[in-house]
This record gives structure tokens, sequence and C-alpha cells, in this order.
């Protein structure tokens, strides 16, 4: 199964959340984003046993403290300026955490900073340290920060002759693995395959993505379940360039 929603579609389902302050705005893409900022006991009733991907913006000056979530996740930077911990975090930056990983604080610079969350399962919310450490798990920690994806230009992505597939993050023993694809006008491309790990996300990042027939412009957002079977991405008239993020097998 394949779950896709276009820029426009996330941007009719938003809402403001108000956490440490400040009125961060949620976009829900995939599943349903968090009823709160912060995990409350009982949260758990909320699970649709869905996905959860949002893109949260988050407003100058403000600051995620350092926390952690049950599930593993990745985020992606696209928009405004700030830090994960002390990273830069520019557009365009993948980060990785495992569940039960502790990272952070998101720091928003003077622009806001706006990033995707995006999760292969649903999360009943923060838990900030080091008041939730007792809610640690003692599991492996994994937290991965990738090199910022190069954007080409507009022109040179759509006379691109070559389809491309960049590796931002090395597979791992367990299929963890971070990729960006790049078509030029109208060409297409098979996505590896999805079985290989624990589903994927697809974020445009750069020109529009054809999918039957509809245009899904820069930020659109989809998710493949592992059992989805392999298949052609088709690039829009601009050209396509496309994270595709895959988790570690469960």
């Amino acid at each position: 199964m394949l779950l896709a929603r276009s820029t426009e579609e996330a941007q009719q389902n938003q809402r403001i959340v108000h956490v440490h302050g400040y009125d961060y705005v949620l976009s829900e893409y995939i599943g349903a984003a968090p009823v709160r900022g912060m995990y409350v006991e009982g949260n758990e009733v909320n699970d649709n046993d869905l996905p959860q991907g949002f893109l949260v913006e988050q407003p100058p000056g403000s600051v995620t403290p350092a926390h952690f979530h049950e599930v593993n996740q990745f985020q992606v930077f696209v928009g405004g300026t700030g830090k994960m911990g002390k990273q830069e975090a520019q557009p365009v930056t993948v980060h990785y955490a495992g569940g039960h990983t502790p990272y952070g604080p998101i720091i928003a610079g003077d622009e806001g900073v706006q990033y995707f969350t995006l999760r292969a399962a649903w999360d009943p919310g923060a838990k900030y340290m080091p008041k939730s450490r007792d809610l640690l798990k003692p599991v492996p920690r994994r937290h991965r920060m990738a090199d910022p994806v190069q954007i080409s230009d507009a022109a040179a992505l759509a006379a691109r002759s070559e389809p491309a597939l960049d590796i931002l993050m090395e597979r791992e023993e367990d299929a963890l693995a971070a990729y960006v694809l790049r078509l030029g006008s109208n060409a297409r491309m098979p996505v590896p395959a999805p079985s290989d790990g624990g589903g994927q996300y697809h974020v445009v990042v750069n020109g529009g993505l054809v999918r039957d027939g509809a245009a899904m412009p820069k930020l659109s957002c989809l998710f493949v379940y592992p059992d989805e079977s392999p298949y052609e991405v088709e690039a829009g008239p601009d050209g396509l360039e496309m994270l595709v993020l895959q988790f570690p097998k469960i």
C-alpha cells in the first residue's frame, strides 16, 4: 500500500500546537500529527495504526528541548535556519533518530525553521529530557545526520539526461538508508525495493513528481509500505529531485 499527499492537501490540514510558549504550525501529510506537543500519559488511545508524517513550522527564536520518541523517525529540514543540537540544520538536511534515542535541542533561527517529521509508525508524543529519563528503554541508540543535499539549478535539473540515485546515508545491516533520486524532465526511474526495509518515505525537494496523472509539487510526501510492489517514479516537466528515506527492518 502507498499513502500520498500533495503540498496543497497538507496545507488544508494545518493546526496550531502551543508548545514551550510558542505556537508551532503542523501540516498533516500521512496519518495524524500529535494531539499535543508533548507526551501525556494515556495519549496512546489516539493511536490510529498509521504511519505519522507531518511538517513542522517552528517559530523564530523558539527551542524544542532535547527529547526522544518511542519509534524510529527521519526529520528533513526544508526551510528557514536552525540547529539540531550543535549542528547546523540548513535546507535540505536529513536527520535520523532511532526509537528511545534522545536528540536535540532543535533551535530555530531568526527566520524560524521548517522540517518534516516522518515515522513509519504512530508515536504518542515527545518525552523531554531529563525528566523522562526513567521512560527510556535499554536499547541501542542510533543518531545520524547527513550532509546537506545539493539542490540542482532548475534549468540544469530539467535538462538532466541521466537518472541518478545518490547516497545520503549508507545502507546499514538492518537496511536503514537514505538517498536522493534525480531525474530530468518527464524521465522515469525505479525506486529501491521497499521490501528491503521497514517502509520508505519519499519527499519531493525540487521539481515535481507525477503520480496517477496528477502533479505532486515540491514538498509533496509519500509513504510506501514494505509490501508495496517495486515501481517507477515519473518526473514532471521540470524534472525531479526526491528523497528516498528507508527505515530499518523491524
